[in-house]
């Protein structure tokens, strides 16, 4: 059956699933098209409003039916409003309408509640100033889309900072830490987002604005708040319990009481965007202890450690984490001191002494079995990287299997907290499931993912049969059934378990004063829809879609591959977490959503489930979004949850045109092995040719190649071609029996071999010096690399075939030998790329596990060599597929022998093979470069090397900065001669 025809058949199965689970076809239509024209009048009306971005167009809806949360909710459209105005607009419009409104920050609230039906707004765009900072009085006004590390970063100069700190910091929003009332791993020291905020501007339902702070003469509250509050003065004082410092769950209507100061701002912080639109916030600043120490206590197991936390309160700590040895993956001496489970207890003072002194005392305190303490930053990193890495593993089981949000966040007092964790291991337990906890232990506040089944209505029944025995379980220790994220759709069902009745009854009413005609979000908090409905997973397909790769870590299930994304957007950062960071290049070149790693997973999703992306394979939308992915293999390892945006761009490009004519850069950057096996003969001419201004502006336009790009010279000897007679004398050897001396292979990889044949000239001479004898492949090889990041995946196979029957001879048990790659992105290809599409042929492993870089292979056959020494610094880029894929731990340690002195660069170089010679990206390609590597090699000193193993790290460097970078191979070789 030919792909337009299978394509055809599974989006007819699908729509007549979804027909007979939603009602009949006929009926299905008169609503699609009441919708479209709701759409039609909705859009008109607020594009003649609202001065900012009105989408209601596919991509637009297709990015916003999820956050990080378990659930789904399919919008209207976005809309991302400039100033006050434009929020009273749109919530006319959408009055008017009965259209209702979702405010939405950085989109990574975990219990469903940035998704919504109507209209969400989007503040991330226009309205993310940081207004002012006021350090004399300790304050800093902002705008909701402000990013929490811009205002970090502003406040640092003054030694002053935001106190809460949720793990999504370097993306998530004050307008959305005030609609949830984040916290974060400081809230011991510095409490939660809602102790932190003086005062509020928000925009009512209604287009009142309301001045919202401690007192009611310095508000303007809605009309009949304060008699509420009068006449349910006892419920609000009894119905509430006391100390617990993460009571987030429900509304904050007991800071209305005069006891406490009638705080309206205090009230407004965790109702989740359905009480009115926060437009603009005054905010308190702490100071910020200028040196830092890191204490580790060791405990036999997680309820020790538990127990253990309330006793370090009273010294003060900046931190009181816990984590269990089952969320610790990695292997060998990682610093830990001995135990089941840890405390990460940071402690703060003017002087390092000052700080590493509270933490040795904190450390005495605890009774652990161990305890580490360190106090210098590098130490410090290294140890938080531990606690922080296991937030990203507890997203997935050791066995692979899937687990998810949705009892993420409760908390007990910490009194309570070890006796909890037992009974809580024991519902676990009883229910079959699976959870590691972790958090923040000195608040009682415990955060797990569990390895939940929300794909089947067995499983489905499971979680809210265990919800409601969880909310229970927290209910009798006095907790609260949210701790940190807010209640949203995942357990505001629940709060009547924790509140009574008669106090949820009273949510209801104090939302209808701030929203009487119920706009605002909602199904959340008050009124809200069952915790198993709206579940983001029961639209994609029911059985396996026909897919290319072999999708090993999802048990070949390309629709668990995109399941992978759960939201919490690393990849929607100005900067990466550490400066090795690659993801997520092209979304910090444009700012858009859909050119983020997320964007697009949620794209590809919304094509599985066909709702909104209707086109399947064929979609524009998918396909215009992934357009802007460089391949870099970025998410594959900096994305917690190991997203790889590179194969799924290769696999949607495939089905995309299979039978269809093909963009013409494909053609001839696609096959680029094939084009420069043809042209290598005619080498001189053709660069000859390339000189000629109007040959060449023609070839690039026939080619579809960026008119700004200049064409890389063809070497005029490629170099299998030097070597040709050699390797031609070795090849009559083995063939007569004579087993070859060469330790390694090395691999001819295609721009080494027609571009810069002296990259593996100098290879050659330095494996030669370490001892280390090499061949070079008698048939032709090649990794297939253009044709899978074009998504010519049948020819890629076909390549990779012939690649695998040109190497048979050495991956045998008897001349299996390392192969020595010289390429990141061949190598990178070759690891990984090679045995998912090839799964069937084990030939395919055996090439994977023979890869060796450079380095490895220097570091593997020949381990006594001394390297020259070169004392000289360097700057340059570690090649995106190496970061991702290979790792360079061997290449640090071979600069470092070298006396190559100096970090390289993180980030893509924005050349990325094909990417950046293709017509429309030449800018994104120079936004990429710009953004870490062009400025590490410009403000390199005199005298320093520029590095980079790439082909295409070098080429950008030539045309973008002229300069000439080079292969750490190249820079060995000429410390060889040196010394000769």
């Amino acid at each position: 059956m030919a792909d337009g025809a299978k394509a055809h058949g599974r989006k007819r199965e699908q729509g007549q699933e979804r027909e007979r689970e939603q009602g009949s076809g006929p009926a299905r239509d008169v609503a699609h098209d009441v919708h479209r024209g709701l759409a039609r009048d909705l859009e008109r009306e607020l594009s003649r409003v609202v001065r900012g971005r009105v989408d209601l167009g596919v991509t637009a809806r297709a990015l916003t039916t999820m956050d990080a949360s378990n659930y789904r909710r399919v919008p209207l459209g976005v809309v991302a409003p400039r100033d006050a105005d434009d929020v009273a607009a749109v919530l006319a419009v959408c009055r008017t309408y009965g259209v209702p409104v979702v405010p939405r920050g950085g989109g990574t609230s975990i219990a469903g509640q940035a998704t919504g039906t109507g209209i969400v707004l989007d503040f991330t765009r226009y309205m993310r100033s940081l207004v002012s900072v006021d350090a004399a009085a300790r304050t800093a006004v902002v705008q909701p889309g402000v990013v929490l590390d811009t205002l970090r970063d502003a406040a640092a100069p003054y030694g002053l900072t935001f106190g809460p700190d949720p793990s999504t910091h370097s993306r998530c929003t004050l307008g959305g830490m005030i609609g949830n009332n984040a916290c974060g791993a400081h809230s011991v020291r510095w409490g939660t987002t809602a102790d932190n905020i003086r005062d509020l501007t928000v925009v009512g339902a209604r287009g009142t604005v309301h001045h919202l702070s401690q007192g009611w003469q310095n508000s303007t509250a809605p009309v009949g708040l304060r008699d509420f509050v009068i006449r349910h003065l006892s419920a609000l004082r009894t119905g509430y319990p006391q100390d617990l410092p993460r009571r987030i769950s429900g509304y904050a209507m007991d800071a209305l009481l005069p006891e406490r100061g009638a705080d309206l701002a205090r009230a407004f912080c965790g109702s989740e965007g359905t009480l009115g639109v926060v437009t603009e916030a005054t905010v308190r600043l702490v100071e910020s202890p200028p040196a830092r120490a890191l204490a580790v206590l060791g405990f036999p197991d997680e309820s020790a450690a538990a127990e253990a936390a309330p006793g370090l309160l009273p010294y003060r700590p900046l931190t009181v984490e816990g984590m269990a040895a089952d969320l610790v993956r990695v292997r060998g001496d990682v610093g830990l001191p001995r135990g089941g489970a840890w405390l990460f207890v940071e402690t703060g003072g003017v002087t390092e002494a000052e700080a590493r002194a509270r933490a040795q005392e904190l450390a005495r305190a605890g009774d652990a079995l161990e305890a580490t303490v360190v106090s210098d930053p590098a130490g410090m990193r290294a140890l938080w990287r531990i606690r922080e890495d296991a937030a990203g593993t507890a997203t997935r089981m050791p066995d692979g299997t899937e687990a998810w949000p949705g009892w993420e966040d409760c908390a007990v007092p910490p009194g309570q907290l070890g006796a909890y964790l037992r009974e809580f291991r024991s519902l676990l337990s009883s229910y079959g499931l699976r959870g590691t906890p972790y958090g923040h232990f000195g608040d009682g506040c415990i955060h797990v993912r569990i390895d939940f089944d929300l794909l089947t209505p067995a499983g489905i029944g499971r979680f809210r049969a265990f919800s409601e025995d969880l909310a229970g379980l927290v209910v009798a220790h006095g907790g609260s059934l949210s701790g940190e994220h807010g209640d949203g759709q995942a357990r505001a069902e629940l709060l009547p378990k924790m509140y009574g009745d008669e106090l949820v009854g009273l949510f209801g009413e104090f939302k209808d004063l701030w929203d009487p005609d119920g706009i605002l979000n909602p199904g959340i908090l008050a009124r809200p829809a069952r915790l198993d409905e709206n579940l983001r997973f029961e639209v994609l397909p029911k059985r396996p879609v026909d897919v290319e790769f072999g999708y090993p870590h999802d048990r070949g299930d390309f629709a668990a591959a995109v399941r992978r994304c759960v939201g919490v957007a690393k990849c929607r950062t100005d900067k990466g977490s550490s400066p090795s960071d690659v993801m997520c290049p092209s979304f910090r070149a444009t700012g858009e959503e859909e050119h983020s790693t997320r964007g697009r997973a949620r794209l590809l999703h919304e094509m599985l489930a066909g709702e909104v992306v209707t086109d399947g394979w064929r979609s524009e939308e998918v396909r215009d979004a992934l357009d802007l992915c460089l391949s870099c293999k970025g998410c594959r390892s900096d994305c917690p949850v190991g997203v790889d945006m590179a194969t799924y761009k290769a696999e949607f490009l495939h089905h995309h045109y299979e039978g269809r004519r093909r963009p013409a850069s494909h053609y001839a950057l696609g096959r680029l092995p094939e084009w420069l096996r043809a042209a290598a003969p005619l080498a001189r001419p053709l660069n000859a040719a390339a000189r000629v201004r109007p040959l060449v502006a023609l070839a690039k336009r026939l080619a579809g190649i960026a008119p700004e790009r200049t064409l890389p010279p063809l070497a005029p000897r490629t170099l299998v071609g030097e070597l040709r007679k050699s390797e031609l004398r070795k090849s009559e050897l083995r063939k007569r029996g004579v087993p070859s001396a060469a330790t390694v292979v090395l691999w001819p990889d295609t721009f080494t071999n027609h571009l810069s044949p002296e990259v593996g000239r100098a290879a050659l001479r330095v494996l030669s010096e370490a001892g280390v004898g090499a061949e070079v492949p008698a048939g032709r090889v090649c990794c297939g690399l253009t044709y899978v990041s074009t998504g010519q995946l049948d020819r890629a196979k076909v390549v990779l075939g012939h690649t695998l029957d040109a190497m048979e001879p050495y991956l045998g048990e008897a001349g299996r030998r390392p192969v020595v790659v010289l390429e990141p992105s061949c190598a990178a290809t070759l690891r990984t790329d090679l045995p998912e599409l090839l799964p069937a042929d084990p030939r395919a492993a055996l090439l994977s596990s023979a890869v060796r870089t450079f380095a490895e292979a220097l570091e593997e056959c020949a381990p006594e060599w001394t390297p020259p020494r070169l004392d000289r610094p360097v700057a340059g880029q570690t090649h995106c597929h190496q970061h991702a894929v290979l790792g360079d731990a061997a290449d640090r340690r071979l600069r470092e022998k070298a006396g190559l002195a100096g970090e390289l660069s993180g980030g893509c170089c924005g050349l990325a093979g094909n990417f950046g010679f293709e017509r429309g990206h030449w800018e994104v390609s120079v936004a990429c470069a710009e953004d870490q590597l062009l400025p590490a090699v410009r403000s390199a000193p005199p005298g320093t090397e520029v590095l980079a193993d790439g082909y295409s790290c070098r080429t950008q460097l030539a045309q973008l900065a002229g300069r000439r970078a080079r292969h750490l191979a190249e820079v060995l070789a000429e410390g060889l001669e040196g010394e000769g």
